[in-house]
């Protein structure tokens, strides 16, 4: 898959149209975390098997990776694949090689290539997906950062006893910034808004 690297674009033969967005969870103005929870940011459903479900997020993994190869390959893209499981969703993640373009201003293309990916897994499995997708390291490192952010703003709002509003965030970031609220004792966390300005309000416990 080495070959001069040439601006990344999907052709629109090749690339499945993306997923409708999810109106339910658009439907608040203002809701709890819980609302949050819908997509990206829940836990998987029950199974009657942890063996099934291993083998499902297993058996999205290898039509994920072989999706992202096909594709790197019209690219002409170079990168490695490399496939997870990490807790109940399959994780896949681009490595190596001139990535950027496939990552985008702040992570759009990611977002996108992201969806793709997932829907071409529940074409092929007939289960929607909750796979994550990570292009050269830069999930990892926003989650740092954004768990960085999130605990500096706890802090302020658990000593000044004010709500602080944070930027507009997608879902994967909102989870990362709840999940990190949820440890600080004395603050909550809310979303409020429509995406794509859905954000996290963190206020103090009453």
């Amino acid at each position: 898959m080495s070959a001069p690297q040439q601006p990344a674009t999907v052709d629109p033969e090749v690339a499945p149209d993306l997923p409708a967005t999810d109106d339910d969870s658009d439907d608040a103005l203002v809701d709890d975390v819980s609302d949050d929870v819908s997509d990206d940011e829940t836990t998987g459903g029950d199974t009657d098997e942890d063996g099934g479900s291993d083998d499902l997020l297993v058996r999205e993994g290898d039509v994920a990776g072989d999706y992202l190869e096909r594709l790197l390959d019209i690219l002409d893209v170079d990168g490695d694949i490399d496939l997870d499981v990490e807790g109940d969703r399959a994780s896949v993640a681009i490595v190596g090689g001139q990535l950027d373009d496939l990552i985008g201003q702040e992570g759009q293309v990611l977002e996108a290539l992201q969806e793709l990916t997932r829907l071409a897994v529940a074409q092929s499995t007939g289960v929607r997906s909750r796979l994550m997708l990570d292009v050269g390291g830069f999930r990892a490192k926003r989650r740092a950062d954004l768990s960085s952010l999130a605990g500096e703003a706890a802090r302020r709002v658990a000593q000044s006893r004010q709500p602080e509003r944070l930027t507009p965030m997608n879902p994967f970031e909102r989870k990362v910034v709840h999940d990190v609220i949820a440890t600080v004792s004395g603050v909550r966390s809310e979303s409020e808004g429509e995406e794509p300005n859905r954000r996290v309000v963190i206020l103090p416990e009453a």
